[in-house]
């Protein structure tokens, strides 16, 4: 009778399988972090804070609603020449661990990048998506496949390998190990530890986002993309400046934004008593919008147009005569109304 061999599971793992497996994994992931390179300059200069599609924008939008890094986005949105260095420093990161990845260099290393700035990603914009949860599902992907290639490393159909080939002593040296590829040396039960641990924390933080950012897991469905919601604060009358008012916008779609058409200050009873409409936008000075961020509310021809994380204080030549409680009305081109008390 033939007898078969159980292997200790305390036996070392060999690595070489799973890498090859994940190749496909690695290559695919190598290329959605190089292409943010690759789209911001060289296909088109998204750098220029001064040009069209200015990803710190885009940074901007993240703000609203982000989580952990909220504080972080907060800071550069309101300090542009650190946001613009920034800016260029992560690009250059996507870019080197996505070369990384895609040439099987350095692959320990560049999964640990791909893992961070996926966390990033998640935290910062997993709430965004119009059609589909699509940062969201960007953020936990990557943050799995930065996790799993960082234990697996690459072997076949990478440099690493062949640096391996070609320098065994190199590839013999615990450090190179760890950054690049090679086995790790560790247990089966080790192994088991480790994949496990990378399965639990992997699922807790796509449920814990997914809840938070969506109230996927239970309650109410939401998606924080689809209406445009403006905040009305600070709301400050003077003799001589007029009505001060600060307007936010920390929802709705992030490809174009909110296009308010008409304020108006109504008394108690809810007679107007000032008002601007859409006509009356463009002649806005620019002096009267003073905006706090990056993403910048502009006046249109036909309306206030706030992007998605604009805040900006506007400045109005309405006159109040009396003392009393008034209402500030803010009227979205859908027809959507916002309302603020203001004590005179």
């Amino acid at each position: 009778m033939e007898t078969i061999k159980i292997s200790d599971k305390n036996s070392q793992f060999n690595q070489n399988s799973s890498a090859i497996l994940l190749t496909g994994l690695r290559w695919v992931t190598g290329w959605l972090f190089f292409s943010a390179f690759w789209r911001r300059l060289i296909l088109e200069n998204k750098l220029d804070p001064e040009g069209l599609g200015y990803v710190g924008e885009k940074f901007n939008h993240f703000f609203p609603n982000a989580i952990i890094v909220k504080p972080m986005i907060h800071y550069m949105i309101t300090h542009p020449d650190f946001l613009h260095i920034f800016l260029i420093v992560f690009t250059i990161i996507e870019a080197l661990v996505g070369l990384g990845l895609l040439l099987g260099v350095f692959t320990r290393a560049s999964a640990l990048g791909v893992f961070l700035l996926s966390l990033g990603i998640l935290f910062g914009a997993g709430w965004l998506g119009t059609t589909c949860l699509d940062e969201w599902q960007i953020g936990v992907l990557g943050t799995i496949a930065g996790l799993v290639m960082m234990v697996s490393g690459s072997d076949k159909f990478s440099l690493d390998r062949l640096i391996i080939s070609k320098l065994p002593p190199l590839g013999e040296r615990k450090w190179f190990r760890f950054l690049s590829s090679g086995n790790l040396a560790m247990s089966n039960k080790t192994f088991t530890a480790i994949s496990l641990s990378i399965a639990v924390f992997s699922l807790f933080i796509t449920l814990y986002t997914n809840q938070v950012f969506h109230g996927g897991v239970w309650g109410k469905l939401h998606n924080l993309s689809m209406k445009p919601n403006i905040v009305i604060s600070d709301a400050k009358f003077d003799q001589t400046k007029g009505l001060s008012v600060d307007l936010f916008r920390d929802q709705g779609i992030d490809t174009y934004g909110a296009f308010i058409t008409r304020i108006s200050l109504k008394d108690n009873s809810g007679k107007i008593i000032e008002d601007i409409s859409y006509t009356e936008f463009a002649k806005i000075p620019k002096q009267n919008i003073d905006n706090y961020y990056t993403a910048k509310v502009k006046a249109g021809k036909n309306s206030l147009v706030i992007p998605l994380g604009a805040k900006a204080k506007i400045n109005l030549p309405f006159i109040i005569t009396e003392p009393g409680n008034y209402i500030i009305e803010v009227e979205d081109i859908s027809g959507k109304i916002w309302q603020h008390n203001l004590i005179v």
